[in-house]
């Protein structure tokens, strides 16, 4: 009822075990920063995604709330707003997203308040092509000139509504053409997104699937200059009712078939696609510049139970905020420390 189906290894760090599905995570571990006393008092999933994403409390704890204008900004919002990088088009990306906790887009992860300005760029899946954004691949029949008189023009369109200014959404609409534009016109921005400038090699070693590359694209956000990028390991948090056979959609709210959906889908391309971006940006010399966090908004409950509400014939493990583990690496972190 409390122990579990799974045996434990050691790790790199004398004395820390972890699950015996992460072996390559295992023997990184000593460039980890494991923290154990996680805790919070919200037990479902959207209100404790909103608070992993903004750091405050929805108003409505234990909830799945939609998304909402007076939203706290997300991490990502924020520092745009304060400390916008003049490296690159966005200071905040969203890989694999939006989120859906547990089967709707949650709060938390938009501009908020700030307006949708500040809206993280998110992009969905990054294995559809080459490019998770077709749009920007240069067009033979639009040369750059081309491109600024379409931008002339449409801004001469737009100068005739200039009493519309102060309506928020046509504000929000002229930033985001704005983003655009700029894009468009920085081939260093083109290029970042291009995951076919990469080796099969490398590709195989992230995982050739939707949270594998989002964290190989991730690395070469990181390497153009972004100074924020949010992985959302698995966009759906229940995709698994929707197609059981598709491990892409699998998500981590395993009430049910716990052991079977942890060993067969989640845990291996998890322990493949993390361990390939730490070692990754420690071999490009990346890791001492850049913080990496991997969290969840909780844990699962101690207690093994088949719960009769949710899919699945084989027991599960309720939601627990009351404690749970975070891990850290690079950027100012002791590495092998718990």
């Amino acid at each position: 009822e409390i122990r579990g189906a799974f045996d434990s290894i050691p790790t790199s760090i004398s004395g820390v075990h972890f699950c015996e599905h992460m072996p390559q995570i295992a023997s990184i571990a000593d460039r980890l920063c494991i923290v154990r006393n996680m805790s919070h008092k919200d037990l479902d999933h959207g209100s404790a995604f909103y608070l992993a994403q903004t750091g405050r409390y929805h108003q409505r704890i234990s909830s799945n709330p939609l998304p909402s204008a007076g939203d706290y900004p997300c991490i990502g919002s924020v520092l745009h707003r304060i400390r916008p990088t003049e490296n690159f088009v966005h200071s905040a990306v969203h890989l694999n997203g939006p989120a859906e906790v547990p089967n709707i887009v949650g709060a938390g992860q938009f501009g908020g308040l700030l307006g949708k300005s500040y809206d993280p760029l998110t992009l969905g899946d990054v294995t559809a092509g080459d490019s998770p954004i077709p749009s920007l691949q240069p067009q033979a029949d639009v040369p750059a000139v081309r491109l600024q008189s379409r931008q002339s023009l449409l801004q001469a369109v737009e100068a005739a509504a200039n009493r519309l200014q102060t309506v928020p959404q046509i504000a929000d609409k002229q930033s985001l053409y704005a983003d655009a534009f700029e894009m468009l016109s920085r081939g260093k921005t083109r290029a970042a997104f291009d995951l076919s400038a990469e080796s099969a090699q490398m590709r195989n070693r992230y995982g050739r699937n939707r949270s594998g590359q989002a964290c190989l694209l991730a690395r070469r956000l990181v390497e153009a200059g972004v100074p924020f990028v949010n992985v959302i390991w698995n966009h759906n948090n229940r995709g698994q009712d929707i197609d059981p056979e598709n491990t892409d959609l699998y998500g981590w709210d395993t009430h049910n078939d716990i052991f079977t959906a942890l060993q067969n889908r989640l845990l291996p391309r998890f322990d493949q696609g993390f361990s390939a971006l730490i070692e990754d940006l420690e071999e490009r010399g990346l890791l001492n510049e850049t913080l990496v966090v991997c969290m969840g908004e909780f844990g699962r409950a101690p207690l093994v139970a088949l719960e009769k509400y949710f899919a699945g014939s084989s027991p599960g493990r309720k939601h627990w905020s009351w404690v749970y583990s975070v891990a850290f690496a690079g950027a100012g972190v002791m590495p092998g420390s718990v």
